[in-house]
């Protein structure tokens, strides 16, 4: 289901849905900009976020762009981790509920 041939397909969406691509690629262009929080750990919380939401299109993308700002291999499996434990504890303390 996944291949990142897939993602050519956004030529498409530029056409079909041209102002809110255009809008889509602003906000990323200024959310990913240097500022308060560096480049680099913009790209790592991306690639928290991405193993979160499970989306291998964004973890391919953002562990590319967070080598190129920098990023070592033991930065990314340490954001992974921060990822892995915050959903834990969503699950343990949801299961709070069931009780």
């Amino acid at each position: 289901m996944y291949d990142m041939k897939h993602l050519q397909k956004l030529k498409t969406m530029d056409t079909l849905a041209p102002a809110a691509m255009q809008a889509f690629r602003e906000l990323d262009k200024v959310a990913f900009a240097e500022g308060a929080i560096p480049a680099k750990v913009k790209q790592l919380i991306a690639i928290a976020v991405a193993v979160t939401t499970q989306c291998p299109y964004c973890i391919e993308v953002h562990a590319k762009l967070a080598r190129a700002a920098g990023a070592t291999d033991a930065e990314i499996a340490e954001a992974t981790m921060v990822a892995a434990a915050i959903r834990a504890g969503g699950a343990v303390t949801h299961a709070t509920h069931a009780l």
